[in-house]
């Protein structure tokens, strides 16, 4: 799952019908496994670890990481909607909920012995159709939850949203960027949980809807001239917005919520129509192994990375207290606390990765 850049709270965002569709052969290896959407997820996911890090803002421009994870997890969901919807919804709803359950407990009770006192809007924690509550301690950790949210509310409109799109699929694709031009140019986004839910729907369908293209071969049969001359007009359009709309002088585009939708628009078609063959990836079982990992632990890495990057802080503290650390070590650089950070998610992922497997009604064990 791509992710979250945003680092505020729920009131501000800081942030089918099964049709009859031969999806392009190419876009499912022998293996079944895709090994070009694996490599784009664990990319993604590094990304937006890299992001909450260093807060460098062209990282988005380089890579839109939430752009991309979208427009995977659309791919799969239209796949998987070949199968009885209701029981998809389902099936995504419990592997999504289960791990999320498990964070808020953990996060829940230390925001509880810092202070915290949840009102009736702590159900949110138990299904998030909105931004769940929490403390000022614990922001950093829950304010990733939004992407989450947002994956939600893309699951549970996915049926309707699928039947329309395969009866006019190119119209439908196009007009899917409407919701975000008009609540960014004339309507105005809404206050609350509302505005912000319909912000990020808003900014992320044409994504989602291009995993929908992709997995129907709608992207393969576009001819590359006609995609050479859409894509970078999207591009163009996101980066002319993004610099007409700075925030604060910054060209961040999770602050500038058009200049998102437009530049993920143009960048992701581009990574979906013009795929390389990553085949060769199997034979680099170091690689592969990694990849695997990041795929099959994906909510859990994004889940916890934040809170390895706050446990990160008073963990090199400590170091200053030993000698040779002090001496030795980087203790002060950003790139330390970046290596840290990891060492962190590697222990969350062995200590909470299994409830992923509970979810999706596996054997549990410490790595997939």
């Amino acid at each position: 799952m791509g992710g979250a850049h945003r680092r505020g709270g729920p009131q501000t965002a800081v942030r089918t019908e099964k049709a009859a569709v031969t999806p392009v052969a190419a876009a499912v290896p022998r293996d079944g496994r895709d090994r070009w959407f694996d490599a784009l997820r664990a990319f993604a996911l590094v990304r937006v670890i890299t992001y909450h890090t260093f807060e460098w803002p062209w990282l988005g421009v380089v890579f839109p990481s939430m752009g991309v994870m979208f427009a995977l997890a659309g791919s799969l969901m239209a796949r998987s909607l070949e199968r009885p919807a209701l029981r998809v919804v389902r099936s995504r709803l419990r592997r999504l909920l289960i791990p999320l359950w498990a964070f808020a407990l953990v996060l829940g009770t230390a925001m509880l012995l810092h202070g915290w006192l949840p009102g009736p809007d702590v159900l949110y924690w138990v299904l998030p159709v909105g931004d769940p509550p929490g403390s000022a301690w614990g922001e950093q950790a829950w304010s990733v939850l939004w992407y989450l949210r947002t994956y939600l509310w893309f699951v549970l409109l996915s049926p309707v949203l699928l039947r329309a799109f395969r009866r006019a699929r190119l119209p439908v694709l196009a007009l899917s960027l409407v919701p975000v031009v008009v609540l960014e140019t004339v309507g105005g986004v809404p206050d609350g949980r509302l505005g912000s839910t319909l912000s990020d729907l808003s900014v992320f369908l044409f994504c989602w809807l291009l995993g929908f293209a992709h997995r129907d071969g709608v992207l393969d049969r576009m001819r590359p001239a006609r995609v050479v001359t859409v894509a970078p007009a999207l591009l163009a359009a996101g980066a002319w917005w993004a610099f007409r709309h700075r925030v604060d002088g910054s060209y961040d585009l999770d602050d500038i919520p058009l200049a998102q939708a437009l530049w993920s628009a143009g960048f992701v078609l581009l990574l979906l129509r013009f795929r390389p063959d990553f085949a060769g990836l199997a034979r680099c079982r170091v690689a592969d192994r990694i990849v695997k990992v990041f795929n099959a632990r994906a909510v859990t890495i994004y889940l916890w990375h934040e809170v390895a990057l706050m446990a990160s802080v008073p963990l090199i503290d400590l170091m200053w207290n030993v000698p040779a650390f002090e001496r030795d070590l980087p203790l002060d650089s950003a790139w330390w606390q970046f290596a840290v950070a990891w060492v962190l998610i590697a222990a969350a992922v062995a200590l909470f990765g299994w409830i992923e497997d509970i979810a999706a009604k596996r054997r549990p064990r410490l790595l997939p």
